[in-house]
């Protein structure tokens, strides 16, 4: 799951909630979209 941050930056999160945290796991932030799609393919869920 990648969202956009205030900076322009994309951030990679897990798609499933930490159950101690109930917040998702940030797995990296990267400058390009398609840098974060690369990344999410390869960490593969």
């Amino acid at each position: 799951m990648i969202r956009k941050l205030k900076s322009g930056e994309y951030r990679l999160y897990s798609r499933k909630k930490n159950a101690k945290t109930g917040k998702r796991r940030n797995l990296g932030t990267f400058s390009s979209r398609a840098a974060a799609e690369e990344h999410e393919r390869a960490v593969q869920f």
